[in-house]
Order: structure tokens, then sequence, then C-alpha cells
């Protein structure tokens, strides 16, 4: 039997949001490249004209209130899921492994890892990073499930109190 607490599963109002994780300056280097946004206008126009769902993921400010698509682990390929606005004049832009590692809400020693300015032997590379984000769970949702789990054990004498 599924218990009835599952279903009234509300989201944390003291969560990270968009604007403490997006950066405004980030390296070049994650804005797409003018072949890779033509291509993901071009999927996008044609899946709209046949009525599929197939698009980007474009977010811009303000951020206040506002949730991202899931990342994946192909989000080095485009970055189609979730891309930063940035404004009319530029391409948008990939989100950073630090930000990656934020949305999912990595504890900050875990970041510390993805920082564009640790040049140490345990940064890996941007690809790597990507997909071991996008294969990952949210840090949040896994730690409010075991701890829910662990409630529960408790109230029926399976743990001790």
């Amino acid at each position: 039997m599924i218990s009835p607490e599952l279903f009234t599963l509300t989201p944390p109002r003291n969560g990270v949001t968009l604007d403490e994780i997006v950066m405004d300056k980030v390296p070049d280097r994650y804005t797409l490249g003018p072949g890779t946004w033509k291509t993901l206008e071009r999927h996008k126009k044609y899946h709209e004209g046949k009525g599929h769902g197939f698009g980007y993921g474009k977010i811009k400010k303000p951020y206040k209130e506002k949730v991202t698509r899931t990342l994946s682990a192909r989000y080095h390929k485009d970055g189609a899921e979730i891309l930063i606005d940035q404004g009319d004049d530029k391409r948008p832009r990939r989100l950073t492994p630090l930000e990656c590692s934020k949305l999912m809400g990595f504890p900050k020693d875990f970041q510390k890892m993805f920082d564009l300015e640790n040049h140490s032997d345990e940064r890996v590379s941007d690809t790597q990073a990507y997909r071991q984000f996008g294969n990952s769970v949210a840090v949040p949702v896994v730690t409010d499930i075991a701890n829910r789990m662990i409630n529960k054990m408790r109230a029926v004498g399976a743990l001790p109190k």
C-alpha cells in the first residue's frame, strides 16, 4: 500500500532560487555556437509545425519563481533543455557545471570541484560534469525522501526514536 503522505508533498519554500544559481558573467565558451543555435531554432519550428512538443528551454530574467526543465545527461551536446537568455544581440548559453551543481542541490564542498577558478586535479571536463549531473537525482529530493522514510520507520517502531 502506498503511504498517503506521498500524495501530500509540497515543494519546499526555502530552497535555492535561480537568481542564486545563474551567474551574470561566464566565459564565452558556454554561449551556443551559431550552427548549434540555428539547428535548435530550425528543429523547434519544424516540430511546432507538426504539433510535436520538441523545443529548447530558454530562461529569461527575471528568474523569480521560475523553474527549469530537467537536466539530462546529453546536456553537453547542445544544452537544449536549459538555455540562459543573454539578450537579443547574443545567442543563449548553457549552464556552467557550477550552476548545474547548484541546480541539482549538491553541497558547497562538492560544488568547488566545478568552480571555474578551480584548476586542481579534482576538476573534471565539462562534458563529464554534464553527464554526471544529468544522470543524478536532485540531492534535496533524495534527502527529503530518506528523512520521510526514517520518520515513518521510527513511527512504526522499526527504528529507535
